[in-house]
């Protein structure tokens, strides 16, 4: 009923050849930074990627869902398998459910993938509100990543130029939201498979003056 270990944002686009997604491996326990290995990016069957900001015991717990609806959907052995649209839809019903049971589960969601060559992302939030776009950011990343994204996001991305923009907002996000860690993964996901890259730290830069003293000359400051 109430988050203890919670992450922060995760942000992801769409790239000329699928999917990209960053998020960083910090983990808190109320306003504690506790863990910073917490990977949450994993895929999902054949054609998908979830990324998930919020508590993690829930996430653990979405996942054990998926788990059981991929097995499930493998046992039919028809040829066939759910794409991303699919199981965004799925994240989506269970969200909402667990929502009206006055018992959510406390992330905020993303979902990518790739199948017969179409890119699909969406996110979820814990209480079911969910919509499809062609960048999508959950928490902080909400507020501060959208509109970098906004500004430069567009259709024919390379790969490289679609990590340069993500970590642009990661590093945005590493200076604003305190939860937040300089250790990130970031991973891609085409019709090949899924690829999450080994953890990585940015480059940054703390001689702005608006660092030196960020209270001056706000209202009941020392």
């Amino acid at each position: 009923m109430y988050p203890y270990v919670t992450v922060t944002s995760v942000v992801a686009l769409k790239y000329k050849d699928g999917i990209l997604m960053a998020a960083d491996m910090g983990g808190s326990y109320g306003s504690t930074l506790r863990y910073k290995s917490v990977e949450r990016m994993k895929p999902i069957g054949k054609h998908s990627l979830l990324g998930a900001s919020g508590e993690i015991s829930d996430f653990q717990e979405i996942l054990k869902y998926l788990d059981e609806l991929i097995l499930y959907d493998n046992m039919w052995d028809d040829g066939n398998s759910l794409g991303p649209k699919e199981v965004h839809n799925y994240l989506t019903r269970v969200m909402y459910n667990r929502r009206n049971k006055f018992n959510p589960l406390w992330n905020s969601l993303v979902l990518g993938g790739v199948k017969k060559g179409e890119k699909y992302l969406g996110t979820v939030s814990m209480i079911g509100v969910n919509f499809e776009d062609n960048h999508v950011a959950t928490g902080f990343g909400n507020h501060l990543a959208r509109p970098i994204l906004r500004q430069e996001w567009h259709e024919n991305l390379s790969f490289e130029d679609g990590v340069k923009i993500l970590e642009k907002c990661m590093r945005v996000l590493l200076y604003r939201d305190r939860s937040a860690v300089n250790k990130l993964q970031i991973a891609k996901i085409t019709e090949e498979g899924v690829t999450i890259s080994q953890p990585y730290s940015l480059k940054t830069y703390w001689e702005f003056s608006a660092f030196e003293n960020p209270t001056q000359g706000a209202v009941g400051s020392w």
